[in-house]
Parts: structure tokens; sequence; C-alpha cells
């Protein structure tokens, strides 16, 4: 990749207690960096660490012109961190990776070759993967969730080691646990995504912060990518056609009590099938207001937006 911009490569960092990793996966970037010579930036977002994180980088920082410190006041988590580093970035290219020593640096000029093959972002594929066994049966799992929901063919979504061209995260906002899902959205965008296989080591110093929790968090996470994959321009269409289905349901229910009434002579006052019948019409009518309120708030949030991207203009 020709990279002529003032600043080629930001790579971005978040940091939560990691106070025994951060100095030497500097050293490590740098040289790499270096190696390659291009004009980079080294941009570390302490997300509001507890040991002494900031401290440590905040020493680097005094030696090191390319070296950029985001302090958090308190822990947002990595999305929000990656949100923060890519608003501060400057170069062309921007390359993420995890602060705990397991994303290789050396992977780093690869994953930016890759980008020369026509990619607008490249996600690294940890395919010899040295957690230890829950985290790869979670992790196992929330692919799987992701193949049938969203129909995901990356293999490796929650690798942080990912390379994108700069352009493609404008406009960019992640809130929640969005960015296992970065990838996704730029797809959703348009936006071409490759794959490269990457190396991955054991974590030597520190305590991982993957816990039973993300798992819910990922999976609710993975219903809102869902929504906006088919639905983000048109909630109408989601909420509209599960009331029409509900009320139908409900209509068909009541007539079929209202023809045994007046066909048989049955009562059906006090038959639980009638309440099932109202409940059913009621919940369709609310359905179709949901929609047409969320289709109002799309209109908002869409207001001076596009919902498409434009690659080319000839």
């Amino acid at each position: 990749m020709n990279l002529t911009t003032a600043m080629d490569v930001s790579i971005v960092i978040p940091a939560y207690n990691e106070q025994e990793n951060v100095k030497e996966l500097y050293s490590k970037v740098s040289k790499t960096m270096k190696t390659l010579g291009k004009k980079y930036e080294l941009i570390f977002i302490d997300d509001g660490s507890s040991d002494n994180t900031f401290e440590e980088l905040l020493k680097l920082s005094k030696t090191d012109k390319n070296l950029r410190v985001i302090k958090f006041r308190r822990n947002f988590g990595q999305t929000a961190a990656w949100d923060a580093g890519f608003k501060q970035a400057k170069g062309k290219v921007v390359v993420t990776m995890d602060a705990d020593l397991q994303n290789d640096p050396e992977d780093i000029p690869r994953l930016i070759k890759k980008l020369d093959e026509g990619y607008d972002a490249v996600s690294g594929w940890r395919y010899k993967r040295k957690d230890n066994f829950s985290k790869r049966i979670f992790s196992s799992f929330s692919r799987l969730l992701r193949r049938l929901i969203i129909k995901d063919d990356i293999h490796d979504s929650g690798c942080s080691l990912k390379a994108y061209k700069k352009d493609c995260l404008e406009g960019l906002d992640m809130q929640g646990e969005m960015h296992r899902y970065i990838a996704q959205l730029l797809i959703l965008k348009g936006y071409k995504v490759g794959e490269m296989k990457v190396n991955h080591l054991a974590r030597k110093k520190g305590k991982t912060k993957y816990g039973l929790l993300r798992l819910p968090k990922g999976f609710l996470d993975l219903i809102v990518v869902a929504f906006w994959q088919r639905y983000a321009s048109r909630p109408i269409h989601l909420f509209g056609g599960a009331g029409i289905l509900s009320s139908l349901l409900g209509i068909i229910t009541g007539s079929y009590l209202v023809f045994r009434k007046f066909y048989y002579s049955e009562p059906i006052a006090d038959r639980p099938l009638l309440m099932l019948s109202v409940l059913l019409v009621i919940i369709g009518i609310q359905f179709i207001i949901f929609g047409l309120i969320a289709d109002i708030l799309t209109k908002t949030y869409y207001s001076g937006k596009k919902h498409y991207s434009i690659e080319k203009k000839i």
C-alpha cells in the first residue's frame, strides 16, 4: 500500500490493568514499526486501570514522540476504548490489538500488506489459539451463534488484531460490546473484509479479562447487529409483520369462537380461547405501533446521514 499521508499507520491498543505487559508490548511494536519504515503513532487507551498501567505508559510517552496515551476516568470497556482510539487516530491505516502480549506485533506488516489485495479491512484469525479450554469452548459457541444469526463467515471475529483503512471507520459509532462485530458492521455497509491467519501467544503475565458475563452481553449485541443487518432502514417491516400475524391469528381464533356460538349455541364467555384471541389482537396492534415509532426514530437517526455507502464516483 502506498502510504503517503502525514501519518501512515495508527496502532490502537486498549489496556486495562496490564502494567506488567505494556512496556514489553511497546518495545515489540516500536521495533516492528521502525523496521517497516513507515510513519506511525502508537495510541494506548488506559481503560480506567486500577494498577500502575497509566504510570508505566506515562514514563514511556516522555521518551517517545510517537506514543500517545489516552486515560479514561473509569473502566468503560474495550468497545469504548477502541472508539476513542479510532476517533483520535491520524493514520491512513488503523491497526488494533490487545495489550496482553497474546497478539504478535510481527503480524502487523502482513496485515497492512494484505490490504493491498483490495480489502478495506483485514481480520486476524488465531487458528492456533493458546487460550484455555473453557475460553475456546465459549468462543466456538459464539461463532456458531454468529453463523446462525448473521451468517458470519469470519472464523475469528473475537481476534483483536485487525487492520482497517481509516476511511471505513468514519462515522462508525460503537456502543456496548460491539467491538467484536466491527467486521460485520463494515460488511453491512458494503466494505470488503478479508481474513488472515496470525500468531497467537500464551498469556504470561497479568490476568485475563474474559468472563462468563461477556457471553450474554455479546449475544444481545449480536441481536442488535442482526436487526441492523436486516431492518435498519425499515423496522416497520419487522414489527408490522409480527403485528399483522398476531392480529390475524387473533381474528381467526375469534371468528372460530363466534362460529361455535351461533352455529352450535355454545357459550364462549368463559373460554380461555376468547381471552387468547383478544390478547393476540391487542399485541398485534402494539407491534404495529412499535413499528411506526421505530420507523420515525430511524428516520430521525438517518436525518442528515446516508444509509448507503458510495465506493467510487466516475
